[in-house]
């Protein structure tokens, strides 16, 4: 089987591969096992040293991976890629790692040793995404190779040259070629592999079809996933927050990466009072952007990854505006020509009988609702099959966490939205999955705990 990445700038093939057949990433996975046991037994600092060496390697080649990222998924060479946050997640987690791998010394007398140690689970496969295919990818990459884990990476096929550029990066570095892979596999292979017991843990950072893919595959294996599926995260601007900050933050964090961010804003709710005031400032800063092609420094707005998420995204919109939602961006503003290039668009007089407001857009367009009350806008945070973020604006900390106590999410922003912070657990519920990367847990998720109870002779 070939993999295709069509390129959502001008719709050619930019790159293609072949997957591996089963006998092939039979040998892959048993390469890896095999290596597994000789990278764990290397010391701790050693493994941080190499990973981070990995890192930069990747960081040397940014010039060359901006414009490649545009020709693969469409995000504009302005916002010049992803190494800086790559960066951050990386070296944080390799920061915590001496103490979140740390033993748990219970007793160490003259009788007994009992200790609760983290061992690797062997060998992890992780799944990436295309949307921030560095980013999503390092944050299981780096906990999982310092943790001593052999690491099998499987990218999105809309950028298969990710992973080959983390491979060269990471090998050049001096992590030996069999503890960090990258492969091209199809989805029956991967199902195939994970149902054999490949793996000792399954990352996948994709859409709640492919995570129920996962889940069937690992069925009576008791193989570990972890999942980050879909989004619809909210943000509700309360009638006390510095609007400015609000409509900037809110607006960019459903628009930016042509609204295709994990954790980008789909709906907002705002007080009554301020709602007026907000859907004209948020128009005026969407009217500014500008559409057209990644590869040029004056695109603000790329085209989407792909022609059928495009479609996707009309589909939901026509649907809401059929059903009596106001459209508040002029198509004439932003002409397309109906392919993966799609221009933003702001929605009010939108409910929650649109999909546009239950289902995941993933796209640039956004709907605005306005609300009474704080127990008015949780009941419609919390009217969704996902939850992964949600963004709260007041002046008021105690009445954000009051608040945030009541929201079915994995994550509470206050005053901010769509940012990832590793130094706490990137984690969901409902249909966003039960994943838990990053931070300490990050470690704790992709290790398994040993207990050692030695009675001294």
């Amino acid at each position: 089987m070939t993999i295709q990445c069509i390129s959502p700038v001008d719709g050619s093939v930019y790159a293609e591969r072949e997957t591996l057949s089963r006998s092939e990433a039979d040998g892959a996975v048993a390469r890896a096992k095999s290596a597994q046991t000789a990278w764990a037994a290397r010391p701790l600092s050693e493994r941080i040293a190499l990973v981070q060496a990995g890192v930069a390697a990747v960081g040397a080649m940014n010039d060359e991976i901006v414009p490649e990222i545009a020709w693969q998924m469409g995000r504009p060479v302005r916002y010049g890629g992803e190494f800086s946050g790559f960066n951050e997640r990386a070296s944080y987690m390799a920061s915590i790692a001496q103490d979140a791998l740390a033993p748990i010394e219970i007793e160490d007398s003259d009788a007994f040793r009992r200790v609760i140690k983290r061992v690797p689970h062997g060998v992890v496969l992780v799944v990436a995404p295309w949307n921030y295919p560095y980013m999503t990818a390092i944050n299981t990459v780096a906990p999982a190779l310092i943790a001593g884990n052999a690491v099998m990476l499987k990218h999105a096929s809309q950028t298969p040259l990710v992973g080959e550029r983390m491979a060269a990066a990471f090998h050049a570095a001096g992590i030996p070629q069999d503890v960090f892979q990258n492969v091209f596999l199809d989805h029956q292979t991967t199902s195939e592999l994970i149902a054999d017991r490949a793996f000792g843990f399954v990352n996948f950072t994709g859409s709640v079809g492919g995570g129920k893919a996962m889940e069937r595959a690992a069925a009576g294996t008791f193989t570990g996933i972890g999942l980050e599926l879909g989004g619809k995260d909210p943000g509700y601007v309360m009638d006390d927050a510095n609007l400015d900050a609000a409509v900037d933050t809110l607006i960019d964090g459903a628009m930016f990466n042509a609204g295709q961010c994990c954790c980008g804003i789909e709906r907002i709710y705002v007080h009554e009072s301020l709602f007026d005031a907000f859907v004209e400032k948020a128009v005026t800063i969407v009217n500014g952007y500008k559409l057209g092609n990644p590869l040029e420094a004056e695109t603000t707005l790329g085209p989407m990854a792909h022609v059928r998420f495009a479609d996707e995204v009309r589909a939901q919109t026509a649907e809401a505006i059929a059903a009596g939602a106001t459209a508040h961006i002029d198509p004439a503003s932003f002409p397309e020509d109906g392919g993966a290039y799609l221009m933003p668009q702001i929605l009010t007089n939108v409910t929650h009988d649109m999909r546009v407001m239950r289902e995941e857009s993933f796209g640039p367009v956004v709907g605005i609702m306005s609300v009474k009350d704080d127990a008015d806008a949780v009941r419609l945070m919390n009217d969704s099959d996902f939850g992964l973020t949600a963004s709260l604006w007041t002046n008021d900390p105690a009445r954000a966490e009051a608040i945030a106590d009541q929201i079915e999410t994995g994550t509470v922003f206050l005053n901010r939205a769509d940012y990832l912070d590793p130094a706490l657990c990137w984690t969901g519920c409902k249909d966003t999955g039960r994943g838990g990367g990053l931070s300490v847990i990050g470690y704790h998720n992709l290790t398994r705990p040993k207990s050692y109870h030695l009675k001294k002779a």
